[in-house]
């Protein structure tokens, strides 16, 4: 038995209960169309709703904003990233950054632990000596390797959450590395938050523009819509300096890798 998974004699409903209730709501989210209010869209035409509820009831939006942010990246669903900008917009980047990690954190755990029940043993006896001999690769550097991946967003969340599990990482390197790992991205993403409020009040203002000039009958044609663009947030400096954090998680493999070479030219 690993530090996360049900013993391998226990009932088969057991293993598989938790993923059969995660996949049941992630169908319900998707079928009511929930999903879809995770866009900048969205979020500035409901500022000043958003910014009423904080302001009346602090403590329920944090904790609201925190439940949803776990759900998100238990049901791995998109949006993440636009989560965490619109955390530092309402509660400010240090707050909303430190939520933030915690949260995912959190959601993060909850599909590893899914994932280790559900499939880790069965897995790793189907897939033979392939799986094994990727896993002890893994296991040796298990921590920088997810490090890497949290901090160079090579690949996407949710693979990063199932890929340790069924490789068989322990649960405690597992929550360190995912911990570590995005705190520089979290808080990137909620200072980069922090000053949406100027951006979705200059859209505001030009699609009201627009809405003006179609009723005056001077925008003949003009299409009227509020669009925000997330990449446009992202710079190509706060990518680059992620980067280079996630390739310094990786000096210490690169080192023992070199080193071992340098003694197996010293034996021949």
């Amino acid at each position: 038995m690993t530090d996360s998974a049900l013993p391998a004699t226990a009932p088969a409903w057991r293993r598989w209960l938790p993923l059969v209730v995660l996949a049941a709501v992630l169908a319900l989210v998707v079928w009511q169309g929930w999903h879809r209010y995770l866009t900048l869209e969205f979020i500035a035409a409901e500022r000043d709703a958003l910014m009423a509820f904080v302001a009346g009831r602090y403590v329920t939006a944090l904790l609201v904003y925190m439940l949803v942010y776990v759900a998100v990246v238990a049901l791995s669903l998109p949006g993440g990233a636009l989560l965490t900008i619109t955390g530092g917009f309402l509660f400010g980047w240090a707050l909303a950054g430190t939520i933030t990690v915690i949260a995912a954190t959190l959601g993060a755990v909850a599909v590893f632990l899914i994932a280790r029940t559900a499939f880790g043993e069965s897995l790793a006896a189907r897939a033979g000596a392939w799986l094994d001999r990727l896993r002890a690769g893994f296991q040796e550097d298990a921590l920088h390797y997810l490090l890497f991946l949290r901090l160079v967003p090579v690949v996407p969340f949710w693979l990063a959450n199932l890929a340790p599990a069924l490789l068989g990482m322990k649960l405690g390197q597992y929550s360190l590395a995912t911990f570590i790992g995005i705190i520089p991205g979290t808080y990137a993403f909620a200072v980069i938050g922090s000053g949406l409020d100027s951006i979705i009040t200059r859209q505001q203002q030009i699609f009201a523009d627009c809405l003006q000039r179609q009723q005056a009958g001077a925008g003949t044609g003009e299409v009227c819509q509020l669009r925000l663009d997330t990449g446009a947030l992202i710079t190509p400096e706060m990518l680059a300096a992620l980067a280079a954090l996630g390739f310094i998680a990786l000096m210490p493999v690169a080192i023992k890798k070199w080193r071992r070479a340098s003694k197996g030219k010293d034996m021949l």
